[in-house]
């Protein structure tokens, strides 16, 4: 069976051609059309704390409130790490908490801290 059925593409290749390009086509149609992303988030949970005051300077920025929220955070619960940025009138602070999968062997809901 399977020596017929490639004697029969090869007598007809203009037709498996065919047949191809259009399964190629329809194909490539399907995944434009598709609205799931396929690509798995796999960076760390974090909160961003975006605070703006237009107009002021950068050494400002870092006096008043990035480094206020910083270290005001610090005894925040489940907190891996915290980053602060600032620029002019804008500052940005990273907060990247732990993963649940860091405690293997845990019943759900529990937490170690």
């Amino acid at each position: 069976m399977v020596k017929a059925l490639i004697s029969l593409a090869l007598k007809n290749r203009l037709i498996v051609l065919l047949f191809s390009a259009g399964l190629f086509t329809w194909g490539v149609y399907s995944i434009k059309q598709n609205p799931i992303d396929a690509i798995p988030d796999l960076s760390e949970n974090q909160v961003i704390v975006f605070t703006e005051w237009m107009g002021r300077s950068p050494q400002l920025m870092e006096d008043q409130i990035t480094y206020p929220l910083v270290s005001n955070m610090q005894g925040i619960p489940r907190v891996k790490n915290i980053r602060g940025t600032f620029m002019f009138g804008m500052s940005f602070v990273y907060i990247i908490l732990k993963m649940r999968w860091m405690y293997i062997g845990q019943e759900p809901g529990c937490w170690k801290d």
